[in-house]
């Protein structure tokens, strides 16, 4: 029998898909990658596979998931079944390096990045922002991993050298240029099918762990997710949101085979939108949409049964 196959390494966010899938009574099963093995000689089973592999993996002690999922689209894709984000969303899922110049290629403006390995080649990077203010972060992270900000040389020096430095799981720390909003926000915009869904509006005066699911308040003291201060809701959704900018945002989605992704960006004083992450395990908040009445998750469960339907028509 030919059925949804969910692949990911988080219980946590997995949850809520399942419950949409048996809403909908879509056959699936739940391929959880923490371990295991890949059978080169067999054949994989009948269905559609969808790729929730995500790139903070290793801070939930999980760090050669993204590595044996590697493995595992490879022999699907070999054997022509339907993946759901594939090869290429692993790829970019795991590197921002490689989501900065997918963007480029298409027009869309990216904050001024230098990539590192060694600590004194990170020192010696910052000095070509000459007195700007830039931040560290993780070239394989996932939640905000490792953005720090910085507005001095001296800074970034004591903070690599201190206890508190956090080596990347890939050894490549990204320093970047702070782009400066009027206010503290974000914007994430959802895409299914490679498709524009909604976007939300994420307040960022707390800090840079912006992970929108629902499940961070319970493994992360510090992700500001479901809090809701006093004077607005940390993620609310932005009714009516259009912009020439989502176009080219599907059209890299497009080129790199990715179906289901949460695409970043801010503005600057002058209104230039600068994009900088590409999320391809994407989480929704529950309170935003409650009570704007678009569900995420419902979207990606109906665009799944649809893609499981056409797989067994073939």
């Amino acid at each position: 029998m030919s059925k949804i196959y969910v692949i990911h390494e988080n219980n946590q966010w997995t949850e809520h898909l399942f419950n949409r899938l048996k809403e909908l009574e879509l056959p699936y099963e739940d391929w959880l990658l923490e371990n295991g093995k890949v059978d080169l000689t067999s054949l994989p089973p009948e269905g559609i596979f969808y790729n929730r592999m995500s790139a903070s993996s290793h801070t939930r002690g999980h760090r050669f998931s993204p590595e044996l999922t590697s493995a595992v689209l490879s022999w699907l894709e070999h054997h022509g079944r339907t993946v759901i984000n594939g090869s290429r969303a692993l790829q970019l899922e795991v590197s921002k390096v490689l989501q900065y110049l997918e963007l480029e290629k298409f027009g869309i403006k990216t904050p001024k990045t230098i990539a590192t390995v060694g600590k004194e080649e990170l020192v010696e990077a910052a000095k070509t922002f000459q007195g700007k203010k830039f931040i560290t972060k993780h070239n394989r992270a996932g939640k905000g991993l490792g953005v720090q900000l910085f507005q001095s040389i001296e800074a970034l020096q004591n903070y690599v050298e201190g206890e508190t430095f956090e080596e990347p799981v890939d050894g490549i720390t990204l320093i970047q240029e702070y782009i400066e909003s009027p206010e503290s926000f974000i914007t994430r915009c959802e895409f299914v099918s490679g498709k524009f869904v909604y976007a939300v509006r994420v307040d960022t005066s707390e800090g840079f762990e912006l992970c929108p699911a629902d499940a961070c308040t319970i493994d992360d003291l510090f992700c500001p997710v479901g809090e809701e201060p006093s004077s607005s809701p940390k993620f609310q959704i932005r009714e009516g949101f259009d912009h020439p900018i989502l176009k080219k945002y599907e059209r890299v989605l497009a080129a790199n085979n990715i179906q289901i992704a949460g695409i970043e960006f801010i503005q600057d004083k002058n209104g230039e939108i600068f994009t900088y992450d590409i999320n391809t395990n994407t989480n929704y908040n529950s309170d935003a949409e409650e009570k704007s009445g678009k569900f995420g998750m419902l979207e990606v469960a109906k665009f799944l049964g649809n893609e499981l339907e056409k797989s067994v028509l073939v």
